[in-house]
């Protein structure tokens, strides 16, 4: 009976480990799914010194997990949304304002070309004319250009709030499979499908902000911001809010046990600290330099005007209306401005051109940008599309270099849990012998019973 219970035990493990490479294989491309594998262990023998043992069994299914290697992942992810979401934006604003057809170079060119080409015959209608041309043309790419950036503006507030309703989903569901996988254990059924989805969703998380995971004794694991704050505690869980207001749209909260913490959106890190940072860093600063360079157009070429004379003893008026924060008219050429109105002389006398030559030479203004100093009128949109461009060239190499390790750490990770194919064909053909050699050990017992009860007949 011994050699048939030995064997018997060796057919049942060899059919527990069979199964757990069947399911390997079925789940070879399972996102996030860690193999599993059998772990058989002698049975020792008996009271009986002339025993050699009792067989095998299978203590447990093995997962191969390295939690420094699923932490290094969630890291990675965390870096590659930070890069990934404010590229988008970035790449939309260089091509827009790098565009000859929309950037405020060519408008602010094109207007002083139409200054100077009057300057041959000043009183010319049609040249007047070509010169108010210009300036709505000029008004209309500033205008244009302020769209886009009130367009980035709340298209990145969006899909914050949006992130932030998703990330909820995430940590009520790590919370709700914590509390699965302590039951599950708890009753000897193995977990692992659960644990899989559970770290899944962490995975999920981490590409909108960055987290710190720590394991517990029961199998769940605790989440929280870098920050500290705690997202969730076993089968507790908080939430996340957008709590924008006016003088703070950024500003964030989570709400852990009735207990609220303000958060520093910047420095969550993932999607959500990313496309904070570009907001506070790129786009607001730039669109303020826009809205400071087409103030200072303005106030520029209308003070300029204002000095001049359209005939003696007539001063000049305002060409521009600036509209402060307003997008479709920032800049408008004043209702019922005509050609004659323009004030090119400096003393009313027909023919002189003195306040068109200054007009002229306000082109070489210097003026004052909050986002980068001191700069020449015709130069300040080049050294914003430079800084863009700069901007932009260093989150495409972070961008790379957090793809690359995020690629790395999904192969570091696959090394250990995922399922290989020529492996897992290996052990079927193993355990497959196992399985046929135990059924012979149990064939060849079965004989020598027969033939003992022949003898005793």
């Amino acid at each position: 009976m011994t050699i048939i219970n030995n064997a018997l035990s060796g057919a049942l493990a060899a059919q527990i480990a069979l199964a757990a490479s069947s399911h390997n294989i079925a789940n070879l491309q399972t996102k996030g799914y860690t193999r599993q594998s059998a772990l058989l262990m002698a049975l020792g023998p008996g009271a009986s010194g002339r025993s050699a043992g009792n067989g095998v069994q299978v203590t447990s299914l093995l997962r191969f997990s390295d939690s420094y290697k699923t932490q290094a992942m969630w890291r990675a992810n965390s870096e590659l949304g930070a890069y990934s979401q404010s590229q988008q934006y970035l790449t939309q604003l260089e091509s827009v304002m790098g565009d000859s057809s929309a950037s405020l170079s060519a408008g602010i060119d094109d207007f002083f070309k139409a200054i100077n080409a009057v300057a041959g015959d000043p009183g010319s209608t049609p040249l007047r004319q070509q010169v108010l041309t210009a300036a709505n043309l000029m008004g209309e790419r500033f205008n244009g250009l302020n769209n886009v950036f009130n367009s980035q503006l709340t298209s990145v507030r969006q899909q914050r709030s949006a992130l932030v309703d998703s990330a909820n989903v995430d940590i009520s569901t790590i919370a709700r499979l914590n509390q699965k996988i302590i039951e599950t254990q708890a009753s000897g059924v193995s977990a692992s499908s659960l644990i899989d989805a559970r770290d899944q969703a962490i995975d999920d998380l981490s590409a909108k902000m960055g987290l710190e995971v720590s394991d517990n004794p029961d199998g769940s694991r605790d989440v929280s911001l870098k920050g500290g704050q705690a997202l969730v505690i076993g089968s507790m869980h908080g939430s996340l809010k957008a709590a924008a207001t006016a003088d703070s749209p950024q500003a964030f909260s989570v709400t852990f046990a009735n207990s609220t913490f303000t958060l520093d959106a910047s420095k969550l890190g993932g999607q959500l600290g990313g496309l904070t940072q570009f907001e506070i860093n790129t786009l607001l600063p730039l669109q303020k330099d826009v809205d400071m360079l087409a103030q200072e157009v303005v106030r520029l070429v209308n003070d300029q005007l204002t000095d001049g004379y359209t005939a003696p003893g007539v001063n000049g008026t305002p060409l521009f209306v600036y509209t402060p924060g307003n997008g479709a008219n920032m800049i408008k050429t004043v209702e019922g401005f005509k050609a004659q109105d323009l004030a090119f002389s400096s003393n009313g006398t027909p023919g002189d051109t003195g306040n068109l030559l200054k007009l002229a030479a306000l082109k070489s203004e210097s003026i004052t940008l909050p986002g980068i100093g001191k700069v020449l009128l015709s130069d300040a949109d080049t050294q914003m599309l430079g800084k863009l461009a700069v901007d932009s060239k260093i989150n495409k190499a972070s961008l790379k270099t957090a793809d690359t390790v995020r690629v790395q750490s999904i192969d570091d990770w696959q090394s250990t849990s995922g399922v290989n194919e020529d492996e897992e064909a290996v052990k079927l053909v193993e355990f497959q012998r196992m399985y046929q050699a135990n059924m012979q050990v149990i064939q060849i017992a079965n004989s020598l019973f027969d033939a003992t009860l022949a003898m005793m007949q």
